[in-house]
């Protein structure tokens, strides 16, 4: 039985760059784990044990079940057709030698080839066992690997203790780890060459220096003897564990922020919350701008009260542990007070100046070369919204204003500091200037939604800003060619796509796409985008619409049936794919599915032999000559008020589910009546009666689709 020991690898660094922590460590991870896995150095059982480590200044995996060596295999080796590699006599050519001298072989090895049927000829093959990986070989390719391929944003080049040599990775390394089991494994990486022995907590260690015993005691050793949380999630769990024991003590709660607990949890080895506050008055200041600097700046976590406003109290997450933290704590209050009063005063200057005034000087601001100033941009937006909020019936005037001030925040202080409270500054500095609560709401909203899962507008001004803004954008900068390719979208158009159909989907709102893109499109100068923008950026968003309704769990099929005849009314689309979700669950939905996808066919090939468009034409009742054909149009003519009752009412299942009962009648017709007869009037008769059942039928979504 062949012996298996845990492996642990590390790489001890300088400080890794926080936000790049997490991903680099599971990138490590993995890189190390598959290649030594495809080298066949770790043996396949029910659970693989792999655990991954990330700390400010190291990358670290343990794996379990890892072997010494890789088992021998068998390898079967193509050569060539039996044609080409054996002459008439059988004997070898001149290329069978050749190639078998690559493999280190001579002719003696020429009769033991196996011959094999390949394709259509048969080949020669050359039967080999190659040996086993050792682990030594394997890590050694592994790092290589693994290290080469990291997500690394930028890399740094840094000297070698030698003086001449150099090399590049994220930051400078000083240490590599490799034990199977206790044993060291005798590989090399960035000048560096593997041992037992890393480093603790630069302050907190009772030794600096730790020397593992062997790899299965390395969390152990690095938290009892070097003061380090080695594991990402296990420093981040004690975080959160820290953050809410000390926001309870207050009776408060710290908001809620993964990205800044990733960011910190990559900061400390350590963790060790604290409470500090700062002075009351700073309060004055909109709470978002001061949530943003702790956050951005600081790297703390501001509390909440009961109903989410905050307060004067934060929480610092330390790296060390003293025994009086007051020095620590007051060292950092001394820090934020500077930070919070620059929010003051640019909040104070800020207010000195309405948000009118700072309108004209975007026209100061270049938008994009080729789509004009910030100013032009919100001449186009103001006119786009005005006339959305006339659909809206929302008011007109007010839209506009709000279209108008919208951008003018982007010249203020605060938001020159902090980009990321456009908008959000601009509502409160309208709140100043006295403008209507609706108009300032709507200055906010505009930008929203922001990101997948954002809130959306809310009111008819709000929302009719916010489609005119992302449609400006979306045909503007698609309209000169910025089209997003791969994964390039460096102005965000799929972002302002899938805010434009949320808005008109989930409030919902009646309105065309195709009329509001042919609106954004004519609010620019005829010789400044392409003539084809407004159906160029339909089928941008036609497609970004499949993908969001995918992720919503909906079936290709029914999507494709809804937006078959959906026509531009997305407000439309959820309560039809409902329907359409509904009927397909139904046993004698795939038999009317084929049904209608039949009709559809007998309607194709009608018009391509009688030529003649039914569109306005009426069946003939007197023509009705079959039983089958006269039952069918009575049962269409008794469901039609209800069907057409159950869409008015946009009740899309109800509307569907009706169809069941014209199954029998259905299937009675198709086997009884000859739809393609020889009289041309019966055949035409015939005909308008099928299309009248198909436009009874797709109402709702084209059923056919849902025909397999």
């Amino acid at each position: 039985m062949t012996t298996t020991k845990n492996l642990l690898v590390e790489l001890f660094v300088e400080e890794l760059p926080p936000k790049s922590l997490r991903i680099l460590g599971e990138s490590f991870a993995s890189g190390i784990f598959n290649w030594l896995e495809k080298s066949g150095l770790v043996l396949r059982t029910d659970i693989i044990n792999t655990k991954t480590y990330a700390s400010p200044r190291r990358l670290a995996v343990s794996i379990s079940n890892v072997v010494s060596q890789a088992a021998d295999k068998s390898v079967s080796q193509k050569l060539m057709p039996v044609a080409v590699g054996l002459d008439v006599n059988g004997q070898p050519t001149a290329a069978l030698l050749k190639k078998l001298a690559g493999f280190g072989a001579d002719e003696s090895l020429v009769s033991s080839l196996n011959r094999a049927i390949d394709g259509k000829a048969e080949a020669l093959f050359f039967d080999s066992v190659v040996k086993g990986a050792t682990l030594a070989e394997g890590l050694q390719k592994a790092l290589d690997e693994t290290i080469a391929k990291l997500p690394i944003a930028k890399v740094m080049s840094y000297q070698l203790e030698d003086g001449w040599s150099s090399v590049q990775f994220v930051r400078p390394a000083h240490g590599l780890i490799a034990l199977h089991g206790a044993e060291i494994v005798p590989v090399g990486v960035l000048g560096l060459t593997a041992g037992r022995t890393t480093q603790g907590h630069r302050f907190e260690a009772s030794s600096l220096m730790v020397v593992l015993k062997d790899a299965d005691s390395y969390a152990h050793q690095l938290e009892s003897e070097g003061a380090v949380i080695p594991s990402f999630e296990k420093r981040r769990a004690e975080i959160v564990k820290q953050l809410a024991a000390a926001a309870t003590k207050e009776n408060l709660k710290p908001i809620e922020d993964e990205a800044l607990l990733d960011e910190v949890t990559a900061l400390v080895e350590r963790p060790n919350v604290l409470l500090g506050q700062f002075e009351k008055e700073f309060l004055e200041v909109p709470q978002e701008c001061l949530i943003l600097t702790m956050k951005a700046n600081q790297k703390y976590f501001p509390l909440l009260d009961a109903q989410g406003k905050l307060t004067n109290k934060f929480l610092i997450v330390s790296n060390i542990r003293p025994d009086d933290p007051g020095l620590v704590i007051g060292g950092n209050e001394r820090v934020v007070r500077p930070r919070l009063a620059d929010a003051k005063f640019f909040f104070d200057q800020d207010r000195k100046k309405s948000l009118e005034s700072r309108v004209a000087k975007l026209g100061n601001v270049v938008y994009h070369n080729k789509l004009g100033t910030q100013l032009q941009r919100v001449e186009r937006i103001a006119t786009l919204s005005g006339t959305i909020a006339r659909m809206l019936n929302a008011d007109k005037a007010d839209t506009e204003l709000a279209a108008r001030l919208s951008k003018a925040d982007l010249l203020t202080d605060m938001v020159g500091e902090f980009p990321e409270l456009q908008g959000i500054m601009g509502r409160y500095y309208a709140m100043h200037d006295g403008e209507k609560q609706s108009v300032a709401d709507a200055i906010e909203a505009h930008y929203h939604p922001r990101f997948a899962g954002d809130t959306l507008p809310q009111g008819n001004i709000a929302c009719a800003l916010a489609l005119a803004d992302k449609l400006e954008t979306l045909v503007g900068i698609y309209g000169i060619g910025q089209i997003p390719t791969g994964d390039k979208d460096p102005f965000g158009l799929r972002r302002h796509a899938l805010g434009i159909l949320r808005i008109l989907i989930e409030t919902p709102l009646n309105l065309p796409l195709g009329a509001l893109l042919k609106m954004a499109a004519e609010n620019f100068p005829s010789s400044m985008l392409s003539p084809t923008v407004a159906k160029d950026v339909e089928a941008f968003m036609l497609d970004r619409l499949r993908g969001y309704l995918r992720e919503r769990d909906f079936e290709v099929s029914h999507i494709e049936a809804v937006l078959y005849i959906l026509n531009g009314r997305l407000h439309e689309t959820l309560p039809r794919l409902e329907g359409v979700r509904a009927f397909a669950a139904l046993e004698v939905a795939k038999d009317l599915a084929a049904a209608n996808k039949r009709v559809q066919n007998i309607m194709r090939k009608n018009h391509e032999e009688i030529g003649a468009d039914l569109a306005s034409a009426a069946i003939k009742p007197a023509l009705l000559k079959e039983a089958a054909e006269r039952d069918l149009y009575q049962a269409m003519h008794d469901i039609t008020p209800f069907v057409q009752g159950y869409l008015d009412r946009g009740d899309y299942g109800q509307n569907l589910k009706a169809l069941v009962t014209l199954k029998p009648f259905i299937d009675d017709f198709f086997e009884k009546v000859m739809v393609m007869c020889e009289d041309k009037e019966l055949r035409l008769n015939r005909a308008i009666l099928l299309q009248q059942l198909g436009r009874l039928m797709n109402q709702v979504a084209d059923i056919s689709k849902l025909a397999t």
